[in-house]
Order: C-alpha cells, then sequence, then structure tokens
C-alpha cells in the first residue's frame, strides 16, 4: 500500500466517513465505497464502512458520537476500567498520609482493635526474621499500627487494592537494583500511590523527589515533561539514591531516615545522641516529621503482611495488575490525537503517562519519549504508527496557534547579586536554603557585592532567558519587534505578562526587575531581557 493511499485511509477514518460492511459487499458490488447505518445489540446507531486499497477490503466502524473505534475484549475492557476507577479515587488520600506521618496518632485516643501487644510481638518478630530491617516491637511503633488499623482502615484497604497496579512494576526495577523490595511500601508513606502528589515544599511524584535531587539522578524536567511523576522512571531514581545512602550509613533503617530528611539531618541526629547509630536510639533528635517515617514505613507493612487477620475488606484484582505496553513516538503527537486515534480517554492517557505536564508528547532529539497505553490499545498504535504520524502532522501543521516550545529547566543557575540583595531574599526566591548558598559559593559570610554572581541550584525549576528558540520570536509580536520593555496594566500579573511573552517566565521577570512579591503598579515599566548583563 503506498503513502498516499495510507493518508487517504486515515483522513477517512478521522473524518468518521461511512460505508458498508464486509458483509454487505455484494450488495454494492460496483462501489468502491458506501454505506449503511446498522443497529448493534444494544440499539447503538453505527456507521459501518469498508474501503478498498489495492484490492484489499478494510472494514471499519464509527459511533453517532464522531469517534473512531476500534474493537476490544469485553471482559479485558471491563477490568481496565475498573482499575482506572480505583487510581483516580486514590489521587485524594495523599494528604491524610502526609497527616498522619506529621502528627502521628493522636495522644489522647484510645484504639479499639483487637491487638494484643503479645500477639503483635510474636508477629513482628516474624517479620524481622525475613527482611534486612530492624523490626522489633515498641510502644511507638504499636501505636502507629492501632492508628493504622482505626483512623486510617479506609485508606489502607484502598493502598492494598492500589498496590496490585504498582507493586509489580516496583518490584522488578527494586530488584534490578539489589534492592529489598519491601522498600515498595515506601511509596505508600511518601504519596499514597499518587504519581501526581505534590508537597508543600515542592517535593513530587510517587517517590517524592526534590528538583535538584531529581536531576541529580537523571530525571528530567522541561516545559513538556517531569519526569519526578513517571511511576518507572522515578522508582529508578529512588532506587539508586537509596542504594547509595545505604552505602554511606551501612543500616536501611538509618537509609530511610536520610531518604526523608537528608544524610545530613541523619549525621546530626546520631552526634546528639552521643554517637548511637540504631534508628530509634537517635528518633527524638531527627525532625518531627522523620520521627514518624520509619515507624509508618513498619506499620505499613505490618498491615500488608497481615491484612487478612484484621479483616482488611479490599477490592482484589482479577488479574495481576493492570496490564500496559509502551511504545516510544516518533514525533510530537498530544493526547487528544491518541484519543481520539486509539479510542482511549484522554484521562486514562493522564493516568498512565503522569510525566508529560501539557499532555503532549515531545520529540527531541537525543531523548526517547514513550507512550504507555493499555495492551488491548498498543497493538492498535504500532500497526498504523505510519498512518497516526501523517494524520499528526497534518493536524499540527493547520492550527492556528502554535504548541507552546520546549524548553528545557536548568539545574543550575548563575544569579547576579543586585542593589538591595540579601542571602535570605535569594533563598527564598529559588526554594533553598541560605547555608546551601554559602556552601555552593563557598561563601564565609552573608556579605554580598553589587555584581557578585551566585551558583544556584534551585529547588523549583528554573527556566532560563537563554532557552528560547527562534519559534519562541515568530509566536510573539512584540519580542519580534525588538520591545525589551512591558508597561504594566491594570488586571496585570506576573503570570499573565510571561505568558505574553513566550520563553519568558515568572522567575525571569523578577530577577530582571528586581521583584520580591507578586504586587504590580499600573504604568511600571518591567525589563523582558536581562538587559543590564
Amino acid at each position: 500500500m503506498n503513502q498516499k493511499l495510507k493518508i487517504a485511509v486515515f483522513a477517512a477514518i478521522l473524518s468518521a466517513a461511512p460505508y458498508v460492511s464486509a458483509q454487505e459487499e455484494d450488495a454494492a458490488p460496483n462501489s468502491e465505497k458506501d454505506s449503511t447505518l446498522l443497529q448493534d445489540e444494544e440499539k447503538t446507531t453505527i456507521a459501518v464502512s469498508n474501503i478498498k486499497i489495492d484490492g484489499q477490503l478494510m472494514a471499519l466502524e464509527t459511533h453517532e458520537d464522531g469517534k473512531f473505534r476500534l474493537r476490544d475484549l469485553d471482559e479485558a475492557w471491563r477490568y481496565d476500567s475498573l482499575w482506572l476507577n480505583e487510581l483516580h479515587s486514590n489521587a485524594d488520600l495523599f494528604s491524610d498520609m502526609l497527616l498522619e506521618i506529621q502528627n502521628g496518632p493522636e495522644q489522647d485516643s484510645i484504639f479499639e482493635v483487637d491487638l494484643p501487644t503479645d500477639t503483635l510481638k510474636a508477629r513482628l518478630a516474624r517479620m524481622n526474621e525475613k527482611t534486612p530491617f530492624n523490626i522489633t516491637y515498641n510502644a511507638s511503633l504499636e501505636s502507629v499500627i492501632k492508628s493504622f488499623l482505626t483512623r486510617r482502615r479506609d485508606l489502607m484497604q484502598r493502598m492494598i487494592t492500589a498496590s496490585q497496579f504498582y507493586f509489580p512494576l516496583f518490584e522488578q526495577e527494586l530488584d534490578n537494583q539489589n534492592i529489598p523490595l519491601e522498600i515498595k511500601y515506601l511509596a505508600i508513606v511518601e504519596s499514597a500511590l499518587n504519581p501526581k502528589a505534590r508537597s508543600r515544599v515542592g517535593a513530587k511524584g510517587l517517590w517524592q523527589f526534590m528538583y535538584s535531587t531529581g536531576k541529580m539522578y537523571g530525571l528530567d524536567v522541561s516545559s513538556y515533561v517531569d519526569e519526578r511523576h513517571d511511576p518507572i522512571m522515578a522508582t529508578k531514581a529512588a532506587s539508586k539514591y537509596l542504594s547509595r545512602l545505604y552505602g554511606i550509613f551501612g543500616d536501611w533503617d538509618l537509609a530511610l531516615a536520610a531518604y526523608n530528611s537528608g544524610p545530613g539531618n541523619v549525621n546530626k541526629a546520631i552526634r546528639r545522641s552521643g554517637g548511637y547509630e540504631n534508628y530509634w536510639n537517635i528518633r527524638p533528635f531527627l525532625p518531627r516529621e522523620t520521627a514518624g517515617y520509619l515507624p509508618a514505613f513498619l506499620a505499613t507493612m505490618y498491615i500488608f503482611e497481615y491484612a487478612e487477620e484484621h479483616g482488611l475488606q479490599y477490592k482484589k484484582a482479577d488479574r495481576p495488575y493492570f496490564e500496559t505496553d509502551t511504545v516510544h513516538v516518533k514525533s510530537l503527537i498530544t493526547f487528544d490525537q491518541i484519543s481520539k486515534l486509539v479510542d482511549i480517554g484522554t484521562e486514562e492517557l493522564e493516568m498512565l503517562n503522569p510525566a508529560y505536564k501539557l499532555n503532549i508528547i515531545p520529540k527531541v532529539e537525543g531523548k526517547d519519549y514513550a507512550l504507555r497505553l493499555p495492551v488491548s490499545k498498543i497493538g492498535k498504535f504500532v500497526s498504523n504508527e505510519e498512518q497516526i504520524y501523517a494524520f499528526v502532522k497534518k493536524e499540527l501543521d493547520s492550527l492556528e496557534k502554535p504548541l507552546p516550545n520546549m524548553v528545557t529547566a536548568q539545574d543550575q543557575i548563575r544569579y547576579r547579586v543586585k542593589s538591595g540583595d540579601y542571602l535570605g531574599k535569594i533563598a527564598e526566591r529559588y526554594g533553598v536554603g541560605v547555608s546551601q548558598i554559602k556552601r555552593w559559593n563557598g561563601l564565609r559570610s552573608n556579605n554580598l557585592r553589587i555584581g557578585q554572581r551566585l551558583t544556584i541550584f534551585p529547588r523549583k525549576p528554573y527556566i532560563a532567558k537563554n532557552t528560547t528558540n527562534s519559534n519562541s520570536s515568530k509566536s510573539s509580536g512584540n519580542v519580534a519587534s525588538g520591545s525589551k520593555v512591558h508597561t504594566v496594566r491594570s488586571g496585570d500579573s506576573l503570570w499573565t505578562i510571561s505568558k505574553k511573552y513566550p520563553g519568558i517566565s515568572i522567575e525571569n521577570l523578577r530577577e530582571w526587575n528586581g521583584i520580591s512579591g507578586n504586587n504590580l503598579k499600573p504604568g511600571t515599566k518591567l525589563k523582558l531581557c536581562d538587559c543590564s548583563s
């Protein structure tokens, strides 16, 4: 089949052109293209069509809503839909888990649960025999376990259900890095198995990576992509980070504490405790959240191990997990286009591909970006790739509004000190600590001089001014005309102004104009470049 004919077929599919079914070909033997309306078993009107290409008959269907339909196994579709609903329903549990770790069990609560202390001690001892973690009974751990079994019972039941999707993915990557498989429970403590989870300090994803740590372990962040949200890539990065921490401390309990609060805080706690290196001995000297971190992890492990004994009611998967596969994209493609072409909802695409921030999968030289689809859909995509990319190119070329340019966030910037700057102000702007800026730049005091250059690793992604490309100037008339100043009007904000000038971020505007807050006065002239440098 030649290329032009393939494109013609694909265009016909997308325009929902009706044509006769294969069974009715004899009714119209002289027609290359005809149509009829049929009724399926549910009385839904379908346009069933045939197109002859190179003597071969292709039968395809479209529904009344204009969407292209390909057949799927009904039972498989039902399973996958149930999984999608389950994963969506768990997205709001992250805050519940975070509160439990930060606040711990309520001191005046009386937990009514059938779990005698002697029974708990015996069960913890059995768990300790088969794990590298130091699982021993103490009153704090008992309190957390009973809290999870009462106040957070629903959360734990839903975590057991959702884990049937994520744990097979985690176990594969943890095994590849020779990490204890029990680490999979850490993702429940970190994010409540929500790949889009975001903490108040900017940590993201199932494994709650800060921006700088994620970059250190190979997680890409750009205007299109944040790989901290990708379940597999983030699990690989978490495995590498945990392996490094274990190499430092030689103890998995301390490695988990360091994962939560940083190796520095663990080392300080060891010193303040008088040199103890057991988690429970240094726990009083750790940050409050970290003090509740390992107990939450061990309590989660216990509940998964003894779920049946405590009568936890969770939904058991009819299949081991929601079956998916990936394909590397060969051209920029949007979720809307994928949804239309292979008949899959955009919400499902977002759940399976959480790393793509704008519902666009980019194509960047030197990078391989993958599309994850249910197994029932992947074959449809792979079998029609040539036609799909031809359609996508034609549709993107016809867009009046160009797509956002690919802009890569930098893992470090060079900041030039301005009049009025001080370390605390600069640290707050980029979400880092004063001590970090001093360490990165070898500063012995807090004194700065105007014009001094500082190296900073922002906690939040920072889009530098030199990452714009030629397409930016084409899509912004003001910049293209040579304008370097924006006059603030009533109703303007840093956000709305940044949107008017592609490639310019809020942080750029703040840096170039010495702005620390968000208030703008009408009539103020804002520089749109680092014009003085």
